[in-house]
């Protein structure tokens, strides 16, 4: 009888997380995730909005896996206007 070592593999998987500020309080994920995606994978999108009515709080974040892509698309957009406002696009800040 042969007896087999098992190999447990975790994978670590580090996103950029990105703040996107100053947003048209109309914008939809989708639309958000199609400009970030002219500079690489988008691997999440999340407009926040108001728990009791439901509108855009006017920001975002958005998650990239490449940190490459993801700081030429807050070089690319940062200040750049979307559906009429001038965007804020940083690096987010983690809670601590």
């Amino acid at each position: 009888m042969r007896s087999f070592a098992t190999q447990i593999y975790f994978f670590n998987f580090y996103f950029m997380n990105i703040y996107v500020g100053n947003l048209n309080y109309r914008i939809r994920e989708d639309d958000l995730k199609s400009v970030m995606e002219q500079y690489g994978a988008v691997d999440s999108v999340k407009v926040i909005k108001d728990r009791e009515t439901g509108r855009s709080k006017g920001f975002a974040f958005v998650e990239m896996q490449d940190d490459d892509e993801a700081k030429k698309a807050i070089e690319g957009l940062n200040e750049k206007e979307l559906q009429g406002r001038q965007m804020v696009v940083k690096e987010a800040i983690p809670k601590k």
